[in-house]
């Protein structure tokens, strides 16, 4: 299960995401299920069909199975996934 602590060693797809802060005044608030994630974007499933939102644009608030909310500033994530856990250390 992801939580606080481990969620940076998974992989993001599946995980409900809120934006909570953007450059771009027209995201903030967008929520979905992320489908998709490569080095520099995310694509969400929203209501409105798929959103792609770059990583380095925004702060993303991560609705985890634990119940707990993690907000994370995108530019610390942008890695392909499967570098993720070894830079993350």
């Amino acid at each position: 299960m992801r939580n606080r602590k481990n969620v940076f060693f998974h992989t993001f797809i599946g995980i409900p995401v809120e934006i909570a802060k953007s450059s771009s005044r027209a995201l903030i608030g967008v929520r979905g299920r992320i489908v998709d994630e490569t080095k520099n974007l995310l694509v969400l499933e929203t209501e409105n069909g798929l959103k792609k939102i770059q990583k380095t644009a925004c702060s993303l608030k991560f609705h985890l199975e634990s119940g707990e909310d993690v907000i994370v500033e995108g530019n610390k994530i942008c890695f392909r996934p499967e570098e993720r856990p070894k830079k993350m250390k």
